[in-house]
């Protein structure tokens, strides 16, 4: 296989989004919903919120990619979601899912089958408990964070198996997996995990990134290393969660080619046989 440059690929994709200014559509959670809009206006992208089913057909047809995260989930969503995504597959549009809380009630568990069965889904991203539990693995949830997940690789092959795109499980290492490849992004601090919301933040950036890049695994990649590095300038200039939050999003914005180059830490690299 020949070698990927991620912290390049990283760079390019993101020129491309500021060029582009791709359109995100988001079905996401009332939890996050302002900070999501906000950390893609800072990647670049534009963001819209769109979750009533009379139209999220139309809505997406506008967009260079779908994100759907079940956050905050309620059967109206769930229909939205799916139309959405029946619609975005009709014309080529990726999609990304985040199944937030997978594993912790049956209600959340049932719809990210749900959505897996009916949708094509390019990028599936969570943490290791919520990608094991849809892996048909053991572990353990609460609420929506992770208690305990087994092995994060394993949770990443298996659930690209189960989609037919690429996995993200994020923690404190990143792993993206496809058939085929692994990354392994270092990225990040733990302040990103000390806010709420960060997660799906991160799938939203996962969103814009494979707005501009067609293979699914470059683009979760991608985006984790863009997430994390942003997290690292972030934690240098902030007191705690509170200052965190807020430069968080002017990280993200600050973000620029040389930034990514000089500040990467990830690799990748061919997977083993399953």
């Amino acid at each position: 296989m020949r070698e990927l440059d991620l912290a390049a690929l990283t760079a390019q994709s993101l020129a491309r989004i500021r060029e582009r200014t791709p359109l995100v559509h988001n079905i996401t959670n009332f939890v996050v919903m302002n900070d999501t809009a906000n950390v893609l206006l800072a990647l670049g992208a534009s963001p819209v919120m769109a979750h009533a089913i009379e139209e999220v057909r139309e809505m997406v047809a506008h967009a260079g990619a779908l994100v759907l995260n079940i956050g905050t989930l309620e059967e109206s969503w769930i229909e939205a979601m799916l139309a959405a995504g029946e619609e975005a597959n009709v014309r080529g549009i990726p999609v990304v899912l985040d199944p937030v809380g997978a594993g912790a009630t049956r209600f959340r568990t049932a719809a990210t089958e749900r959505i897996r069965a009916a949708v094509r889904v390019a990028v599936v991203r969570g943490n290791g408990a919520e990608l094991a539990t849809i892996a048909g693995m053991e572990a353990r949830i609460r609420g929506v964070d992770a208690v305990s997940s087994g092995d994060p690789v394993s949770a990443a092959r298996m659930a690209a198996t189960r989609f037919g795109g690429a996995a993200v499980v994020s923690g404190p290492v990143d792993y993206v997996a496809d058939a085929t490849r692994l990354a392994e992004v270092h990225n990040g601090h733990p302040l990103m995990g000390r806010i709420t919301g960060s997660g799906c933040m991160a799938t939203a950036i996962v969103g814009g990134f494979l707005a501009v890049e067609p293979d699914p695994f470059l683009a979760g990649a991608e985006a984790m290393i863009a997430f994390g590095i942003a997290g690292e300038l972030a934690a240098e200039r902030s007191a705690g969660p509170g200052t965190f939050r807020a430069n968080l999003i002017d990280a993200v914005a600050a973000l620029d080619s040389d930034t990514v180059l000089s500040r990467a830490r990830a690799s990748v690299g061919e997977m083993d046989p399953a």
